[in-house]
């Protein structure tokens, strides 16, 4: 049976290219939403989830051509990275949930030795990074700022 959506599969691509990643080796990289037991991890990054965020995954289908035989698809994955300290200089956790995503789009880049980077290995016709909303917050356990954006992505079933 052919899949309807390429949905599940560009998830899980995403998951693994940004697992695989060296500059993320310090990054707790979560499938879906924050469980009730929280990580201890200053750096997070949460793929299927962002707070107040409606949906894991946004999507639209459309018929690709007369005949109604491919479908194209347009979807966003909806994504969130922080970082968190003790202290309150809301700067270094600034640069660095910049820094965080700034590897999520880099990842998802073209290159030498990821070609098929762009379409999550090929599940998708291409990916990129569109959207981003920045936190920042600072109470009596330090500081925490913290960036939702967006993986959207273009495939044809």
């Amino acid at each position: 049976m052919e899949a309807t959506s390429r949905v599940p599969a560009a998830v899980d691509a995403l998951l693994a290219l940004l697992r695989g990643s060296p500059a993320l080796e310090l990054v707790h990289i979560q499938d879906g939403p924050p469980s009730t037991k929280q990580s201890a991890d200053r750096h997070r990054l949460y793929i299927g989830w962002s707070p107040g965020a409606d949906q894991a995954v946004d999507l639209q289908q459309n018929f690709a051509v007369a005949g109604a035989r491919r479908r194209d698809e347009a979807f966003s994955i909806s994504c969130y990275a922080e970082s968190r300290a003790g202290d309150k200089d809301m700067a270094l956790r600034r640069a660095r949930v910049f820094e965080i995503v700034a590897t999520v789009e880099a990842v998802l880049r073209a290159s030498d030795a990821a070609p098929a980077a762009p379409t999550l290995g090929g599940t998708v016709l291409w990916s990129e990074l569109t959207a981003g909303a920045l936190d920042q917050v600072q109470d009596s356990e330090g500081s925490l700022a913290g960036l939702a954006f967006t993986v959207s992505c273009r495939a044809r079933i």
